[in-house]
């Protein structure tokens, strides 16, 4: 799933008259654990993956933001830097291009007019961050074509704002700060609340798997925010910040204190956090067997304590596991409701477990899977510039 940046530059003299003159990119990531941690002040364990949101620009000396989104049929959106930025009726990608424009101004940034192409490789809907990455890559190319350097942590609140206060999905830090922040070979070890990030080496040896269910999933639904409110709520009754301040022992029998609903949703984030932080030290030290055994114990939780699988993601789980065994390690990864599976495996196993995909998963679902070997990626970067 290469990108041709050719074919993106003569795409952009087509739409603008002139070829780009700035090139930037952002990565998606896949999470190894630690799944919906980050809004409650926990820890995650991402790491950025080689399938990029790329941005082509070009100083166009107007007051306008002129965006063309080659992989939607070529759909145009014209934002007026001295307008009041509002919602796009019709495409919903723009509202993230949107969104990130005014987090920028916001921050007092002196936004230019240029015109801007987007392309990524990153699957959409399932999981590994495409708008986390467009808007690590859009507030990237905005500030490089407008002189003011940000940092990438600031880069990475300005794409997470976007996405809570103008796309309207209450997503944690996360996804922004791998896809800001990753480096080559490492896993990143986050802490939600300090925002500091140690990087984890990840073992050569290795091989990272991302399978695509190709179950649609929507982020800003429902669902998701009915989580983060759940979380807020049990924090609420421990009287703590964040879920993050509480350990398993802190919680005891938690049933016979909270509904049942906020009850499981509660010791996921707890014993997630707990599980996140053994698996920093497993991938650290090349424990397959540890690491494996917690991929499991995180699935199980988000299937049974947060409700977010759903049939065919669990299937895969299930059927890569019968392969794997302790030699690998697998998972439900994303924000949940469909999207991807991530699993850690040797390199051996691949072709096997391709094999079983291919063969068993149309027949259980009707769908068909898309399996990517990724590495652990550098963060977003200037590519090309004046």
């Amino acid at each position: 799933m290469s990108l041709a940046i050719h074919a993106l530059q003569q795409s952009f003299a087509s739409c603008f008259g002139q070829r780009a003159t700035y090139h930037v990119r952002a990565p998606g990531r896949v999470n190894l654990i630690g799944e919906h941690t980050d809004y409650n002040d926990g820890f995650v364990l991402p790491c950025a993956i080689d399938f990029s949101t790329h941005v082509l620009g070009r100083i166009n000396g107007s007051n306008r933001i002129r965006v063309v989104a080659a992989d939607y049929h070529q759909q145009w959106d014209d934002i007026l830097l001295d307008d009041a930025i509002t919602h796009h009726g019709e495409y919903s990608w723009a509202n993230y291009v949107r969104g990130v424009v005014l987090m920028l101004q916001s921050q007092g940034a002196a936004l230019v007019g240029c015109d801007l192409l987007i392309s990524g490789n990153i699957p959409k809907g399932a999981g590994l961050s495409s708008s986390a990455s467009l808007e690590v890559a859009l507030g990237l190319m905005l500030s490089t074509i407008a002189g003011c350097a940000l940092s990438r942590l600031q880069l990475a609140k300005a794409g997470q704002q976007a996405e809570n206060r103008f796309v309207g999905c209450n997503s944690g830090i996360m996804d922004q700060l791998i896809s800001a922040q990753g480096q080559p070979h490492h896993a990143l070890l986050i802490d939600c609340r300090s925002l500091s990030a140690t990087p984890v080496a990840f073992p050569r040896e290795w091989a990272l798997v991302i399978i695509n269910s190709n179950v649609q999933r929507g982020l800003v639904g429902s669902e998701y925010n009915a989580r983060r409110a759940q979380c807020e709520a049990g924090a609420a009754h421990y009287g703590v910040g964040a879920l993050r301040d509480l350990t398993p022992e802190d919680i005891g029998d938690i049933a016979a204190r909270l509904d049942d609903v906020t009850a499981r949703r509660v010791r996921h984030v707890v014993t997630e956090n707990c599980r996140t932080l053994q698996a920093a030290k497993a991938l650290a030290h090349g424990d397959m067997a540890t690491m494996s055994q917690l991929m499991a114990q995180s699935h199980a939780s988000m299937r049974d304590d947060f409700a977010i699988t759903v049939p065919p993601v669990d299937y895969l789980v299930t059927l890569v596991d019968s392969i794997v065994g302790s030699q690998g390690g697998v998972r439900m990864t994303g924000g949940g409701f469909g999207g991807c599976v991530v699993a850690l495996m040797p390199v051996a196993l691949i072709t096997e477990v391709k094999s079983q995909i291919a063969t068993n998963y149309p027949k259980h679902s009707g769908l068909t899977a898309d399996v990517f070997v990724c590495q652990p990626a550098a963060g977003a970067e200037v590519v090309a510039q004046p």
